[in-house]
Protein backbone atom coordinates (compact mmCIF):
# COMPACT_ATOMS: atom_id res chain seq x y z
CA UNK A 1 0.00 0.00 0.00
CA UNK A 2 1.23 3.55 -1.08
CA UNK A 3 1.14 5.29 2.35
CA UNK A 4 1.97 9.28 1.92
CA UNK A 5 2.89 10.20 5.75
CA UNK A 6 3.22 13.40 5.45
CA UNK A 7 -0.44 13.79 4.12
CA UNK A 8 -1.75 12.64 7.41
CA UNK A 9 0.76 14.42 9.99
CA UNK A 10 -2.16 15.92 11.92
CA UNK A 11 -3.65 13.23 12.69
CA UNK A 12 -3.04 11.48 16.00
CA UNK A 13 -0.46 8.52 15.65
CA UNK A 14 -2.62 6.16 17.42
CA UNK A 15 -5.29 6.43 15.11
CA UNK A 16 -2.85 6.92 11.97
CA UNK A 17 -1.44 3.76 12.78
CA UNK A 18 -5.35 1.80 13.34
CA UNK A 19 -6.16 3.42 10.04
CA UNK A 20 -3.14 1.81 7.74
CA UNK A 21 -4.16 -0.92 9.26
CA UNK A 22 -7.97 -0.94 8.75
CA UNK A 23 -6.96 0.58 5.29
CA UNK A 24 -4.97 -2.67 4.19
CA UNK A 25 -7.96 -4.78 5.44
CA UNK A 26 -10.36 -2.85 2.82
CA UNK A 27 -7.87 -2.56 -0.38
CA UNK A 28 -10.59 -4.85 -2.07
CA UNK A 29 -13.17 -2.31 -2.19
CA UNK A 30 -12.40 -0.61 -5.57
CA UNK A 31 -14.90 0.80 -8.12
CA UNK A 32 -17.45 0.39 -5.46
CA UNK A 33 -20.08 2.80 -3.67
CA UNK A 34 -19.76 3.20 -0.33
CA UNK A 35 -21.59 5.09 2.97
CA UNK A 36 -19.17 5.79 5.49
CA UNK A 37 -21.74 6.38 8.46
CA UNK A 38 -20.02 8.10 11.26
CA UNK A 39 -17.09 9.23 9.17
CA UNK A 40 -15.58 12.01 11.55
CA UNK A 41 -13.54 14.35 9.89
CA UNK A 42 -13.62 12.51 6.52
CA UNK A 43 -10.11 10.85 6.70
CA UNK A 44 -11.12 7.52 5.37
CA UNK A 45 -14.27 8.85 3.49
CA UNK A 46 -11.34 10.85 1.37
CA UNK A 47 -8.73 7.93 1.45
CA UNK A 48 -11.76 5.77 -0.40
CA UNK A 49 -12.80 7.99 -2.32
CA UNK A 50 -9.54 7.92 -4.11
CA UNK A 51 -10.90 4.47 -6.02
CA UNK A 52 -14.46 4.97 -5.39
CA UNK A 53 -18.12 6.71 -5.00
CA UNK A 54 -18.13 7.91 -1.18
CA UNK A 55 -21.52 9.16 0.47
CA UNK A 56 -19.73 10.62 4.22
CA UNK A 57 -22.45 10.72 7.04
CA UNK A 58 -21.72 12.58 10.36
CA UNK A 59 -24.12 13.74 13.13
CA UNK A 60 -21.33 16.54 14.70
CA UNK A 61 -22.07 19.54 12.65
CA UNK A 62 -18.38 20.97 13.15
CA UNK A 63 -17.11 17.88 11.90
CA UNK A 64 -18.99 17.89 9.11
CA UNK A 65 -17.76 21.02 7.78
CA UNK A 66 -14.40 20.50 8.62
CA UNK A 67 -13.74 17.53 6.66
CA UNK A 68 -10.15 16.58 4.55
CA UNK A 69 -11.35 17.00 0.98
CA UNK A 70 -8.41 16.25 -1.33
CA UNK A 71 -10.88 13.45 -3.05
CA UNK A 72 -13.99 14.17 -4.25
CA UNK A 73 -16.56 12.42 -2.18
CA UNK A 74 -20.40 13.40 -0.91
CA UNK A 75 -20.41 14.72 3.10
CA UNK A 76 -23.84 14.77 4.50
CA UNK A 77 -24.29 16.09 7.98
CA UNK A 78 -27.13 14.43 10.37
CA UNK A 79 -27.72 10.57 11.74
CA UNK A 80 -29.86 7.60 11.46
CA UNK A 81 -32.52 9.44 10.06
CA UNK A 82 -30.35 10.15 7.14
CA UNK A 83 -30.32 6.74 6.20
CA UNK A 84 -33.84 6.54 6.15
CA UNK A 85 -33.66 8.73 2.93
CA UNK A 86 -31.53 6.05 1.20
CA UNK A 87 -33.39 3.55 -1.02
CA UNK A 88 -32.59 -0.25 -0.39
CA UNK A 89 -29.63 -2.14 -2.01
CA UNK A 90 -28.09 1.13 -3.00
CA UNK A 91 -24.37 0.33 -1.79
CA UNK A 92 -21.91 -2.04 -2.25
CA UNK A 93 -20.11 -1.06 1.16
CA UNK A 94 -20.83 0.32 4.10
CA UNK A 95 -18.38 1.61 6.46
CA UNK A 96 -19.02 2.29 10.43
CA UNK A 97 -16.02 2.52 12.33
CA UNK A 98 -16.05 3.33 16.03
CA UNK A 99 -19.49 4.95 15.73
CA UNK A 100 -22.19 2.29 17.16
CA UNK A 101 -21.19 2.05 20.59
CA UNK A 102 -22.49 5.49 20.47
CA UNK A 103 -25.91 4.62 19.13
CA UNK A 104 -28.81 3.76 21.45
CA UNK A 105 -30.94 1.87 19.25
CA UNK A 106 -27.89 -0.42 17.23
CA UNK A 107 -30.25 -2.79 16.26
CA UNK A 108 -32.06 -0.65 13.72
CA UNK A 109 -29.08 1.05 12.85
CA UNK A 110 -27.61 -2.46 11.66
CA UNK A 111 -30.72 -3.39 9.93
CA UNK A 112 -30.89 0.16 8.04
CA UNK A 113 -27.20 -0.78 7.28
CA UNK A 114 -28.35 -4.15 6.22
CA UNK A 115 -31.54 -2.99 4.10
CA UNK A 116 -29.08 -0.17 1.85
CA UNK A 117 -26.46 -2.96 1.12
CA UNK A 118 -26.79 -4.70 -2.26
CA UNK A 119 -26.91 -8.76 -2.28
CA UNK A 120 -23.13 -9.83 -1.59
CA UNK A 121 -22.24 -5.93 -0.32
CA UNK A 122 -20.17 -5.69 2.66
CA UNK A 123 -19.93 -4.14 6.03
CA UNK A 124 -16.70 -2.77 7.63
CA UNK A 125 -17.29 -2.50 11.15
CA UNK A 126 -14.98 -1.59 13.86
CA UNK A 127 -15.96 -2.29 17.51
CA UNK A 128 -14.71 -1.39 21.21
CA UNK A 129 -13.21 -4.82 22.36
CA UNK A 130 -14.73 -5.07 26.44
CA UNK A 131 -11.00 -7.21 27.33
CA UNK A 132 -8.79 -5.13 25.32
CA UNK A 133 -10.36 -1.93 27.49
CA UNK A 134 -9.95 -3.89 31.11
CA UNK A 135 -6.41 -4.80 30.11
CA UNK A 136 -5.81 -0.79 29.10
CA UNK A 137 -7.34 0.07 32.20
CA UNK A 138 -4.76 -2.17 34.28
CA UNK A 139 -1.85 -2.58 32.35
CA UNK A 140 -1.31 1.40 30.92
CA UNK A 141 -3.63 3.60 33.30
CA UNK A 142 -3.62 1.73 36.47
CA UNK A 143 -7.52 2.68 36.67
CA UNK A 144 -8.59 -0.46 38.84
CA UNK A 145 -11.94 1.26 39.64
CA UNK A 146 -12.83 1.44 36.03
CA UNK A 147 -11.37 -2.07 35.06
CA UNK A 148 -13.58 -3.23 37.76
CA UNK A 149 -16.89 -1.56 36.46
CA UNK A 150 -15.91 -2.98 32.82
CA UNK A 151 -16.10 -6.60 34.48
CA UNK A 152 -19.24 -6.09 36.36
CA UNK A 153 -20.64 -5.16 32.84
CA UNK A 154 -21.00 -1.85 33.35
CA UNK A 155 -20.09 1.00 30.31
CA UNK A 156 -17.43 3.26 29.60
CA UNK A 157 -17.92 7.12 28.75
CA UNK A 158 -16.27 8.99 25.97
CA UNK A 159 -15.58 12.61 27.13
CA UNK A 160 -15.81 13.50 23.39
CA UNK A 161 -18.49 11.11 22.22
CA UNK A 162 -20.43 10.31 25.16
CA UNK A 163 -21.12 7.01 26.72
CA UNK A 164 -19.64 3.77 25.15
CA UNK A 165 -22.44 1.16 24.91
CA UNK A 166 -20.28 -2.16 24.43
CA UNK A 167 -21.78 -4.95 22.50
CA UNK A 168 -20.12 -8.32 21.73
CA UNK A 169 -19.19 -9.40 18.35
CA UNK A 170 -22.03 -12.23 17.98
CA UNK A 171 -24.73 -9.43 18.86
CA UNK A 172 -24.30 -7.90 15.10
CA UNK A 173 -25.45 -11.25 13.14
CA UNK A 174 -28.19 -11.62 15.57
CA UNK A 175 -29.53 -7.85 14.92
CA UNK A 176 -29.32 -9.02 11.07
CA UNK A 177 -29.29 -12.49 10.16
CA UNK A 178 -28.60 -11.42 6.59
CA UNK A 179 -25.05 -10.67 7.62
CA UNK A 180 -22.36 -13.10 7.23
CA UNK A 181 -18.71 -13.19 9.17
CA UNK A 182 -16.41 -13.29 6.93
CA UNK A 183 -12.75 -11.58 8.23
CA UNK A 184 -11.97 -10.30 11.57
CA UNK A 185 -9.18 -8.47 12.51
CA UNK A 186 -7.63 -7.48 16.23
CA UNK A 187 -6.55 -3.63 16.22
CA UNK A 188 -4.58 -2.13 18.59
CA UNK A 189 -3.38 -5.64 20.93
CA UNK A 190 0.26 -3.92 21.72
CA UNK A 191 -0.41 -0.17 20.80
CA UNK A 192 -3.05 0.47 23.95
CA UNK A 193 -0.38 -0.93 26.47
CA UNK A 194 2.81 0.77 25.22
CA UNK A 195 3.73 2.89 28.54
CA UNK A 196 6.53 4.82 26.84
CA UNK A 197 5.33 7.91 25.46
CA UNK A 198 8.15 8.93 23.57
CA UNK A 199 9.02 6.30 22.12
CA UNK A 200 5.64 6.59 20.21
CA UNK A 201 6.80 9.36 17.81
CA UNK A 202 9.95 7.39 16.62
CA UNK A 203 8.84 6.34 12.73
CA UNK A 204 11.09 3.09 13.19
CA UNK A 205 9.05 2.19 16.00
CA UNK A 206 5.96 2.51 14.71
CA UNK A 207 6.74 0.60 11.58
CA UNK A 208 7.94 -2.33 13.29
CA UNK A 209 4.83 -2.08 15.94
CA UNK A 210 2.77 -2.22 12.95
CA UNK A 211 4.67 -4.87 11.33
CA UNK A 212 3.69 -7.26 15.05
CA UNK A 213 0.28 -5.64 14.82
CA UNK A 214 -0.59 -7.15 11.34
CA UNK A 215 1.48 -10.23 12.46
CA UNK A 216 -1.22 -10.97 15.22
CA UNK A 217 -4.03 -9.62 14.07
CA UNK A 218 -5.90 -12.84 12.90
CA UNK A 219 -4.68 -14.70 16.06
CA UNK A 220 -6.86 -15.71 18.31
CA UNK A 221 -5.19 -15.33 21.34
CA UNK A 222 -4.53 -11.82 20.69
CA UNK A 223 -7.65 -11.24 19.04
CA UNK A 224 -9.54 -11.53 22.36
CA UNK A 225 -7.43 -9.35 24.13
CA UNK A 226 -7.22 -6.53 21.61
CA UNK A 227 -8.81 -3.03 21.86
CA UNK A 228 -10.73 -3.12 18.72
CA UNK A 229 -11.94 -5.67 16.31
CA UNK A 230 -12.29 -4.95 12.97
CA UNK A 231 -15.34 -7.15 11.55
CA UNK A 232 -16.10 -7.53 7.64
CA UNK A 233 -19.48 -9.09 6.98
CA UNK A 234 -21.11 -10.29 3.70
CA UNK A 235 -24.73 -9.80 2.95
CA UNK A 236 -26.31 -13.02 1.84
Amino acid sequence: MNFDMNKYQDIGIWDMLTKRLLWEHLEFLKGSRILDFGSGYGVTADYLAANNQVTAVEPSAEMAAHTMKENDYLQLQGSQEILEQFPEHCFDAVICHNVLEYIEDKENAVKEFCRVLKPGGYFSLVKHNRVGRVMQMVVLLNNFEHAHELLDGENGVSPQYGNIRYYVDEDVTKWCTDLKLVKSYGLRTFWDLQQNQEMQGDKDWQEKMLEVERRVSQIDEYFGVAFLHHLIYRVN
